[in-house]
């Protein structure tokens, strides 16, 4: 048997089997994909809801707060007045009105003495004239009350003209034709007995709206003459400025009262004593002041002083800066003209119609609204309002368009 040689004969070389890898490491969940059931991704509708929402609102709250506005600055003029002027009781292009307001000041002081007294009665009354004519009454004429007393005037009057309808009127204070308190009567109708036997007798009546008072006949308490004008001139300080604040009460609205135009007068009345041994010292106080309808004014002025005026409304703020110079000494009471000059420096404003403005900038564009308006004499500036900001017409319906007027100054 033959032995084969080992060396002659080798075995093939042992290679032992690898190891296993270790196993990768597990992914962080952030990088993992989300299961989405059914394996479809939902629309997020929650979200997309509250954008609309927003988007809906913003575009609400935009029309809610759209709007058209025009703001106005109108013209005006300072000027300086110089001129005389004519004004028609009751009417034409200038009219005018004459405003009465009485006042009474007192002050109880104590009793220096005794008098006798006769005083007469006094009291407002309303004249009427029914005729087609202005009814003159001379100084003392007679009122008679349905019980026969008699009251005067004490002046010459004229009641204007007027009609049954409408009958031309004037308010006077009469005085008792004797001392005494049987004078001191309640609001009553009066005749004017100088005019029985004509027509004008049913024409031209009386009518007092409250009581005849002051009326005695008797002693009484006195002070002296020193203490009754000391008195007396405290009591024209005080009248003056609750006359002038019962004058400004009175006005009919849309009326001026222009520095010098009125009128006051003084009255002493008689004194009346009190339970503790004191006298009143009472001053009765008459402001008679001729006022006119600011815009008659205003339009009267700047025919005058403005050259290139033609007619437009116009109004006057303030008067303060004028002067009223009559040619006649008081007010003119019953005169159907009344004559005076002006002198001073006002301001003219014309006056704004903002249905007007807002008629003519309706369905126009914000250029053409603005061209348009520069051709109205009584606008100075405008300023043109539209939302939301991507509006560039105004509204065709002029009702939806606002116009402010700026005051002068602002």
């Amino acid at each position: 048997m033959e032995l084969e040689d080992a060396a002659s004969n080798p075995t093939p070389d042992y290679v032992p089997p690898l190891a296993p890898l270790p196993p990768p490491p597990p992914r962080p969940l952030s990088d993992r994909p989300m299961p989405m059931p059914g394996g479809r991704r939902r629309f997020p509708y929650g979200t997309a809801l509250i954008v609309l929402l927003i988007v809906l609102l913003s575009v609400g709250a935009m029309y809610w707060f759209s709007g058209a506005e025009v703001k106005v600055a109108p013209e005006s003029n300072s000027a300086f007045v110089t001129g005389d002027f004519t004004a028609t009781a009751g009417g034409g292009d200038l009219p005018f009105e004459i405003i009465t307001v009485e006042k009474t000041a007192g002050t109880p002081v104590p009793a220096e003495s005794t008098e006798m007294a006769n005083d007469p009665a006094s009291g407002r009354i309303v004249i009427s004239n029914a005729q087609a004519s202005p009814q003159t009454l001379i100084k003392n004429t007679r009122f008679e009350s349905p019980n026969g007393l008699i009251y005067r005037i004490q002046d010459s009057i004229t009641i204007p003209a007027g009609s049954v309808a409408n009958p031309g009127t004037l308010e006077v204070t009469v005085y008792a034709d004797a001392g005494g308190d049987s004078y001191n009567i309640g609001p009553a109708a009066f005749t004017v007995p100088g005019l029985k036997g004509s027509a004008s007798f049913d024409l031209v009546t009386a009518k007092s709206s409250g009581p005849m008072t002051g009326g005695f006949s008797g002693e009484r308490a006195s002070v002296g003459t020193a203490t009754r004008e000391a008195q007396d001139t405290k009591n024209r300080a005080a009248l003056e400025t609750s006359l002038r604040e019962g004058m400004q009460e009175a006005l009919p609205d849309g009326y001026i009262l222009v520095p010098g135009a009125s009128f006051v007068s003084y009255t002493p009345t008689p004194d009346t004593t009190g339970r503790d041994s004191t006298v009143t010292v009472t001053t009765k106080g008459t402001m008679t002041a001729v006022v006119f309808p600011q815009s008659a004014l205003a339009k009267s002025i700047a025919y005058k002083v403005v050259g290139s005026y033609a007619g437009q409304p116009i109004s006057i703020p303030s008067a303060e800066g004028l002067t009223l110079t009559s040619s006649i000494e008081g007010a003119p009471v019953g005169l159907e003209t009344f004559t005076f000059a002006l002198n001073g420096n006002t301001t003219l404003v014309w006056d704004i119609d903002p249905t007007r403005i807002a008629g003519a900038v309706a369905g126009k564009s914000r250029d053409a609204a603005k061209s348009i308006l520069q051709s109205f004499p009584e606008v100075s500036s405008a300023t043109l309002v539209l939302r939301p900001f991507w509006a560039s017409t105004f509204p065709d319906d002029p009702a939806n368009i606002k116009v402010t007027t700026e005051a002068v100054g602002e």
